[in-house]
């Protein structure tokens, strides 16, 4: 599996955003990390990788700058970065990390945690939760790694829905970086968030299969929850426009991460939407106001927006609003349960 490189020159700079520049490398798409592979000018000569633009995949149909070779060669590293991201491949960066400062916490206090199975989850929880609430995002591996490819975040920070984002384990380029989910929850922790939100990034490994596939990263983050003394609460992925079958109505990838779940994981479920079967526990979710809410939010599934399948976004909102119901006071109301969850 040789790495599926080409040597160009760029011939376009497209947008520059913090943390990302979207370019064309002799007249193909191409995004590149300045704060990883540094700055990049128009003439530049580089090294891109072309394998997903080469495969055609949905959520990666460009190239990925590599190496410039004009200007990213001899570039300093952060001063005290000695633990590595991507260690003893081709990309590995050594980054500085949050648990070489200490200060994490030993417990999350029944902090909220939000499990998200795919990253355009992400944006209508964070709209459930709402604003006047610190909330910290922890990007997982199962997708993009790098976690400054996400318009979605970006817009999620310049609205003041997350304060932050952590890049876990092999994530890279967030504003913190984490060695393990369990070590990002308890930094969130001991900094006062009062609720975490996690998921991948964009895109999604997937085989079709019901344990291969990057959502299951919500399973990882649950079970780290619960051993912490968090609560976590899944987003479930519903579709009512999916053409594949196992992605209709509740996809099996809610069903694969809810297998793997060690302790108690509460599914969010709109109300109005039916009884759902085989996600218990599972509490009803008022999400009336839910597109209000998410207005001028990036919301994109699979090409699909709000209109084309609300089912998706409301489920997504819902789970940030019992989160934000969890951190207001008074008794969370019932659960409602059944004996197993198939």
């Amino acid at each position: 599996m040789p790495l599926r490189l080409r040597r160009g020159s760029v011939t376009a700079i497209v947008e520059r955003l913090e943390g990302l520049a979207r370019i064309e490398v002799d007249g193909a798409p191409c995004v590149a990390y300045p704060r990883l592979t540094g700055p990049v000018a128009l003439g530049d000569e580089v090294l891109v990788n072309v394998a997903a633009r080469e495969l055609g995949l949905g959520s990666g149909g460009f190239d990925v700058l590599y190496a410039n070779l004009t200007r990213g060669v001899d570039l300093p590293g952060d001063p005290g970065a000695h633990v590595m991201k991507l260690p003893y491949t081709p990309l590995q960066v050594a980054a500085l990390h949050a648990e070489e400062e200490g200060g994490l916490a030993a417990a999350l206090g029944e902090m909220p945690v939000v499990c998200c199975s795919l990253h355009s989850q992400v944006a209508p929880v964070c709209a459930g939760i709402g604003e006047g609430v610190r909330v910290a995002y922890l990007q997982l591996p199962g997708g993009a790694l790098p976690v400054s490819l996400s318009d979605t975040v970006r817009a999620l920070k310049e609205r003041g829905l997350v304060e932050v984002a952590v890049a876990v384990g092999a994530c890279v380029d967030g504003d913190v970086a984490c060695v393990s989910i369990a070590s990002g929850l308890a930094w969130a922790a001991a900094r006062g968030f009062s609720v975490v939100v996690c998921g991948i990034g964009p895109g999604i490994v997937g085989t079709g299969s019901a344990l291969g596939h990057g959502g299951l990263a919500a399973a990882d983050a649950a079970n780290a929850a619960s051993a912490l003394g968090g609560r976590p609460i899944l987003a479930v992925r519903i579709s009512g426009a999916d053409a594949r079958a196992r992605h209709q109505g509740v996809s099996h990838h809610t069903r694969s991460v809810l297998d793997l779940c060690l302790g108690e994981v509460v599914c969010a479920w709109p109300a109005g939407s039916g009884s759902p079967e085989g996600l218990e526990p599972y509490e009803y979710i008022d999400v009336s106001g839910w597109r209000e809410a998410t207005a001028g939010l990036p919301l994109e599934h699979m090409g699909r927006g709000p209109d084309d399948d609300p089912s998706f976004f409301a489920a997504a909102y819902a789970a940030g609003k019992l989160a934000r119901s969890r951190i207001e006071g008074g008794s969370p109301p019932p659960i409602r349960r059944r004996t197993s969850r198939r």
